[in-house]
């Protein structure tokens, strides 16, 4: 367990508002762990498609998922519309390093924190990494933060 205060709105630049669904609530009456990291993923694709131009059904690069955490501050549940911030931490060659929060509407402090990394690899030959897309890589920048 960790002492580290929630991170805050001020602490991201970009933003996106995810809907949750009915079904996102487990027995316990909150989102259940898995559409946390279904809404994280799918703002980070969103943002790679709409700001990089990602092509994800034939560009020759595309990213994988090696590692992920998720560190759960408050309970979140259907019908929450809570927003996403997101942030580069670390920009490789072939990898990148995000920092999110998902924020309960009008909350400054973070309800979830996620860790995420990317790495490009070749389309045909997975096992082979390649750099990260041009446009991606400049969409990337312009949310990098110092670590």
């Amino acid at each position: 367990m960790t002492d580290e205060a929630p991170r805050r709105r001020v602490d991201y630049s970009y933003f996106r508002r995810v809907e949750t669904r009915w079904n996102d609530n487990d027995i316990y009456g909150h989102l259940n762990n898995v559409v946390y990291y279904a809404l994280f993923d799918s703002v980070i694709n969103r943002y790679l498609i709409d700001e990089g131009g990602l092509d994800i059904v034939n560009g020759s690069a595309l990213g994988v998922i090696p590692e992920t955490r998720c560190r759960y501050l408050k309970p979140l549940r259907y019908p929450d519309l809570p927003e996403i911030g997101m942030r580069v931490t670390r920009l490789g060659r072939s990898s990148v390093v995000y920092d999110l929060s998902m924020f309960r509407e009008g909350d400054d402090e973070a309800a979830a924190e996620c860790h995420f990394v990317h790495v490009f690899v070749d389309r045909s030959d997975q096992d082979r990494t390649v750099p990260i897309p041009d446009g991606v890589r400049a969409a990337l920048e312009r949310i990098q933060v110092e670590a």
